[in-house]
């Protein structure tokens, strides 16, 4: 499971035009769930992003997690996550799980940062989605479940 991570002023979700999910101050999750993942992988990545120090304390140092700023969290499944570009010009998605599987990992990873106390909003799987932000830093950290980087 890989997520790239950014800290956000603000996200939001369009579909269709319409918006479907907002949030504030916090972080803005894309979320890819791979072939191989399992509750182990969802346990891992949820507990890094809950607790993924990057936001400033009073002294200008990213000292502080998503939840001691109030901030809030919008996921957005995104297989593309998963991407290998490494060959050729069009990347490949063999390592993406397929949606049967993906789904309800991505929705125990939304379970598990609620149950962490956080605000969690999100995009619609498997949707078309326009998705804005607002990158505070920019800040973008990338972080994968099997430690591949």
């Amino acid at each position: 499971m890989r997520a790239v991570v950014q800290r956000i002023d603000s996200a939001a979700v369009h579909i269709d035009g319409r918006e479907h999910a907002r949030i504030g101050r916090g972080l803005l999750v894309y979320l890819g769930v791979a072939n191989a993942d399992s509750q182990s992988d969802v346990q891992y990545l949820a507990d890094k992003v809950a607790h993924l120090r990057v936001f400033t304390d009073a002294d200008g140092k990213m000292n502080l997690d998503v939840s001691q700023v109030d901030g809030q969290v919008l996921v957005v499944s995104a297989f593309t996550v998963q991407a290998d570009a490494r060959r050729g010009r069009r990347p490949s998605f063999d390592a993406a799980a397929a949606h049967d599987q993906a789904e309800p990992l991505v929705e125990q990873f939304c379970q598990a940062l609620q149950a962490s106390g956080l605000t969690v909003k999100t995009g619609v799987f498997r949707a078309h989605m326009v998705v804005e932000s607002r990158n505070d830093g920019p800040i973008c950290i990338l972080i994968d479940s099997q430690r591949s980087f």
